[in-house]
């Protein structure tokens, strides 16, 4: 070491024999080395001169150790660097693998949450609701509606934490998870009402990590978009509740038959219940487990205290039921009606509308009551399975349709769509031509075997009763007289009188016609039977009143249209005299309703087949069928006996109450009461018939004989006609 000025100059010269011997050059500082170590290390050693020989050895032993410590701290330091490294590899993974499904979803700028699908509420008379239609089973309701305990059911069971989170619960899956294993099983899922809806309005039912994932993003973005109460209420009318009803107004209506804003307490909890699994808990089909998932949301309102203890207690002792359907859900038959004729009276549509109709809904409960109580009564026996009924006002409203016995059992609609031959009750068309071609109810024809061609109709009873009036004939349903109407007024005369009063299938000009041949529906008979029962004007039965938006626009509304006058007003007041001889002595005795002039005709049809029943008063038409879907033959189901049991119970119902009104032009050609009088003014047809009357020709003289004779024989048999 050099002296010079009293400085110590550095000297980096390594010993060619250290060097050598160590192999390496060490250049690191030792304690010793750092300024003021020297003076320390002198006083150790007991003198002011450095110890050089001692110091490597210190210092070899200072590094070991150190290199000892370094090792140890590296070893826990690659854990917490690699805890660190997978962290925020893993960050960046979940950020692509979230940034991978979001460009899998809409642009977020162009998200928009889809339109619900419109809903058909279709209105009774008195604005009741007879039933929903669309894709969604109900309107869309306000949360300002509802009752509030109704919302907070869903809160309670579904997720409790709703208003705290941001759309995905992190407490809320911990807490799932936890039950779970638990409970080793899926006890309970992490999904908030948030997911839930972006579940139902964006993605598929599907199960998987990427719906999952979808499901969140979608979630963060309605948190984002909407607030809680908007969202709650999006949930409330997107949700399923099974049975085709989506959304809380379609459940409260499917299940309990009353709007949502009018549910209980119980109800409301088990309409929260219903959601975790519809088809499951749907209490129309699994009563027990739905009380008992619903006793599991009273449970979870109390303890959040969303429902007093009063409360829940007297709920869970009644708990809830579902509702019968209304008119035992006969209601349905119009509605399907109302679909079929909606496209001709509005067009396209993308909001909630309802249809006013002109549907009474206790007389379609009445009508559906009268039916299934005969057939569940009598169809057995007699081997009948089906049945209809259409009543409506003279004016051509429908007040009652029934299309069948049970429409859960069958939707086919019987009384609008089913073409049966009418039998008899087809032969007020005859009589009417022939009226209109100068018969009476007084004209006299022959009742006798009759051939046209190889054709030889007979009546029912195989009896004959000679001269008879055509009152009398059309009461009694001779098909030997109406032949004959037929013949001299011809087929074709028939089938156009029977489509100027509304009969629009086609008919068949045949010899045959006159005794109901051709196939056609209930509603089509009932509206032509209404031409009879309102002075002669012909009707088209209609259904719809009014049709409004969401928003009270009217977008139809029906004006009085019908087909004119059909008939001449003494015309009908003479056919309205004869068929209501029907009631007084004929085939339809058995359904007469004291203190009311009624009008109608039976018919049954070959072997059996159909049986009908049509009558009117002056305020309502109605016309009964019943027999079997695939042609099955009845065990003699006449229309006289099972139609016209149903038409009775079902009219001293309708008519209940109401103001008789008389029948157009019956007073006039009413049959006065007599003990021995001439069967008829007018003398039986000669050679030439009604046709010779047509022509010119004269009738022979009509044989005196005592209207009582003929009277007593044909009400021996009277039963045994349709």
């Amino acid at each position: 070491m050099a002296k010079g000025r009293g400085r110590i100059e550095p000297n980096f010269d390594v010993p060619e024999g250290r060097a050598r011997d160590r192999g390496e050059l060490d250049l690191r500082l030792t304690r010793e080395d750092r300024p003021g170590a020297g003076d320390g290390v002198a006083k150790r050693s007991g003198g002011g001169a450095r110890q050089p020989n001692k110091a490597p050895a210190r210092t070899t032993g200072r590094a070991k150790a150190s290199g000892r410590g370094r090792r140890r701290r590296s070893w826990l330091g690659r854990i917490v660097y690699g805890c660190v490294v997978l962290g925020l590899w893993g960050v960046i993974g979940l950020a692509g693998l979230i940034a991978y499904h979001a460009s899998q979803l809409p642009p977020i700028d162009q998200l928009a949450v889809p339109k619900r699908p419109p809903n058909i509420a279709i209105l009774a008379s008195d604005g009741s609701l007879l039933a929903n239609r669309g894709e969604t089973g109900g309107r869309v309701v306000s949360i300002k509606e509802l009752p509030p305990y109704l919302p907070r059911a869903f809160v309670a069971i579904e997720d409790r934490r709703f208003y705290q989170h941001f759309g995905v619960d992190p407490v809320g899956i911990m807490r799932a998870i936890g039950q779970n294993l638990t409970r080793r099983g899926v006890a309970q899922g992490g999904s908030t009402l948030t997911q839930q809806l972006a579940k139902n309005l964006f993605l598929t039912p599907e199960r998987s990590a990427s719906r999952k994932i979808q499901e969140a993003i979608l979630a963060l973005w309605l948190e984002h978009k909407y607030t809680k109460d908007e969202i709650l209420e999006l949930y409330l009318n997107r949700v399923y509740f099974g049975a085709g009803a989506y959304g809380v107004e379609a459940a409260a209506q499917r299940y309990f038959g009353k709007p949502a804003k009018e549910v209980s307490l119980a109800q409301a909890a088990m309409l929260g219940g219903l959601v975790q699994a519809p088809s499951r808990l749907a209490p129309n089909r699994n009563l027990p487990a739905a009380q008992a998932r619903a006793a599991q949301v009273l449970a979870a309102m109390q303890e959040l205290g969303f429902a007093s203890g009063q409360d829940v207690k007297v709920a869970l002792a009644q708990p809830a039921k579902p509702a019968n359907a209304r008119g035992g859900g006969s209601a349905n038959y119009v509605a399907d009606l109302v679909m079929d004729v909606l496209d001709d009276y509005v067009g396209k549509f993308d909001t909630d509308i309802t249809v006013q109709t002109t549907v009474d809904p206790s007389l379609q409960a009445a009508a559906e009551k009268a039916l299934t109580d005969e057939l569940n009564a009598k169809g057995t026996r007699y081997n009948v399975s089906q049945g209809a009924l259409v009543s409506m006002r003279p004016d051509g409203a429908i007040r009652a349709l029934i299309g069948g016995r049970d429409y859960a059992q069958s939707q086919f609609n019987r009384a609008t769509t089913a073409k049966r031959q009418p039998g008899s009750s087809f032969k007020p068309f005859v009589y009417l031509a022939a009226v209109e071609h100068g018969a009476t109810p007084d004209t006299v024809r022959e009742d006798a075997p009759i051939r046209i061609g190889n054709w030889a109709p007979e009546n029912y009873s195989h009896r004959y009763e000679g001269p008879v009036t055509l009152r009398t004939a059309l009461a009694q349903s001779l098909n030997t007289v109406a032949v004959r109407l037929g013949q001299e007024v011809g087929p074709k005369t028939v089938v156009q009188t029977a489509q100027r009063l509304g009969i629009t299938s086609p008919l068949q000009a045949n010899g045959s016609i006159a005794l109901g041949t051709s196939e056609v529906t209930l509603l089509e008979m009932v509206g032509a039977y209404g031409a009879f029962a309102n002075g002669g004007i012909g009707v088209i039965p209609y259904v719809v009143t009014a049709v409004k938006s969401q928003d009270g626009k009217v977008l139809y509304k029906r004006s009085d249209n019908g087909l004119g006058r059909v008939i001449d007003a003494n015309a009908d007041g003479m056919m309205n005299a004869m068929m209501h001889e029907t009631f007084v002595s004929g085939t339809g005795k058995k359904a007469d309703i004291p203190g009311w002039d009624l009008a109608g005709k039976s018919g049954t049809t070959q072997d059996y087949r159909d049986a009908w029943f049509m009558g009117f008063s002056g305020s309502l038409v109605t016309g009964v069928w019943l027999g079997n879907d695939d042609g099955e033959l009845t065990k003699k189901v006449t229309g006289g006996n099972l139609p016209a049991e149903i038409w009775k119970t079902y009219m001293t119902q309708a008519l209940k109450g109401q103001t008789p009104v008389p029948l157009p032009g019956l007073n006039r050609w009413r049959r006065q009461p007599e003990t021995t009088a001439s069967v008829a003014s007018a003398a039986p047809a000669g050679p030439g018939g009604l046709l010779g009357q047509i022509l010119g020709e004269p009738e022979a003289p009509a044989p005196r004989i005592r209207a009582t004779t003929p009277g007593l024989r044909l009400k021996a048999t009277a039963s045994r006609r349709d």
